[in-house]
């Protein structure tokens, strides 16, 4: 009995505490339930290109089409969202102006080694281009040119330099060649402005032309500043050429046909790339018609995308002048070339740009082993009626 009394006093003590025992809340029925967490955002990446050309001086209307050209191309390729390496890139156009100037090449492409970009689209000029080509190759930063066509740029063994459009040899050649097959050219005088472009120019030319059977009767020099050409002229009339050849662009190009009318010099002006552009016709006025240019492409209404890419360009830009589209595929290519290594960095894609392929909206790009384009185009051109119309076409890959 004793022992069955303590059993009762704990069941009931047990009890007693059991009542007591707090309990956690069940939840409402009609509780919200807690916001899912928001998914982190994916990172993203800001990439540096840089674009270098002359955005002041007599050239600048030619720095800022290459310049826009790059802008149209880095706007797309953001908004059409890029991935590399499973991160989001976006990129940014780091733009330079080196006034067209060896000296001021040099500084700018240190300034922009410094501020890390991974790759270069330019420069414009020739003279520009070579001497900062050096001090990218030292970085182990690609360079694309859409525009500078002296040979020496892809000749000093530099795996970094690469150009979207043909050089001077193929330039220089066609251009003696039409001379004297086309136009029956036995004389010719010549002038170049003296820089890397100018010069070279002028020199392929000459070798073309005498390899032709023609003979220069007149070679003058002047600069790429210069706008009185009166005394060159005076020269060159005396030796009676059937031909004027001009190495440089079109900021002394159209003063130089005005000058040429205006001394009663009746045969024709025939120059390269430099002053196929609105910008000569316009300096030129009158005094354009009938003369001769060639430029390092694919007639326009040939090229395989130019249609879509001038309705886009001239949206926001205005007027293509000269180089632009090729400004636009030079970064398209740089781009491949980063997809393809799955990487912006440029140890590991600058080595895909050996490999390109590219379908670009001026032809198809594919590089050599120096990095000039396979088989650039060249085509000549004639004022008339006040328009560049085109006479033939050498080269090209559609």
């Amino acid at each position: 009995m004793k022992y069955a009394r303590l059993s009762l006093i704990a069941s009931a003590v047990l009890a007693l505490s059991a009542c007591g025992k707090s309990e956690a809340p069940k939840p409402a029925a009609d509780a919200a339930a807690p916001a899912p967490v928001a998914a982190a955002p994916a990172e993203e990446t800001t990439v540096l290109i840089g674009s270098v050309a002359p955005l002041t001086g007599p050239i600048a209307h030619l720095g800022k089409d290459n310049e826009s050209g790059a802008r149209l191309a880095v706007d797309e390729i953001n908004a059409e969202g890029l991935t590399i390496g499973g991160k989001k890139v976006r990129l940014e156009l780091v733009s330079e102006d080196d006034q067209a100037d060896p000296k001021i090449a040099t500084q700018v492409a240190q300034r922009l080694v410094d501020k890390k970009v991974v790759g270069v689209i330019g420069h414009l000029n020739s003279g520009t281009t070579i001497p900062a080509s050096k001090i990218y190759a030292d970085a182990g930063i690609p360079q694309i040119s859409p525009s500078s066509t002296n040979p020496a740029y892809t000749q000093q063994g530099f795996k970094t330099a690469y150009r979207v459009v043909a050089n001077d040899v193929q330039q220089g050649a066609s251009l003696g060649n039409f001379a004297v097959e086309s136009l029956k050219v036995k004389n010719v005088a010549v002038i170049d402005d003296r820089t890397a472009y100018g010069q070279g120019i002028a020199d392929e030319f000459v070798k073309a032309a005498e390899a032709k059977g023609a003979k220069v009767v007149k070679r003058e020099f002047t600069s790429n500043t210069a706008t009185d050409f009166m005394a060159i002229l005076t020269s060159i009339k005396a030796a009676k050429p059937d031909l004027v050849f001009f190495g440089g662009m079109d900021a002394q190009g159209g003063p130089l046909a005005k000058q040429m009318k205006k001394l009663g010099i009746e045969v024709k002006l025939l120059g390269a790339d430099g002053i196929y552009s609105p910008e000569f016709l316009k300096l030129a006025g009158e005094a354009a018609e009938g003369h001769y240019a060639s430029f390092i492409g694919m007639p326009r209404d040939q090229m395989p995308g130019f249609a879509s890419f001038n309705e886009k360009f001239k949206a926001k830009y205005g007027e293509v002048q000269m180089y632009s589209p090729y400004a636009y595929d030079a970064v398209r290519v740089m781009v491949d070339a980063m997809k393809k290594a799955d990487s912006v960095d440029p140890a590991a894609f600058a080595p895909k740009l050996a490999e390109t392929e590219y379908a670009g909206v001026t032809s198809k790009v594919k590089f050599d082993d120096k990095g000039d384009l396979v088989n650039g185009a060249v085509t000549v051109y004639q004022v008339k009626d006040g328009k560049w119309e085109t006479l033939q076409t050498v080269g090209g890959m559609k």
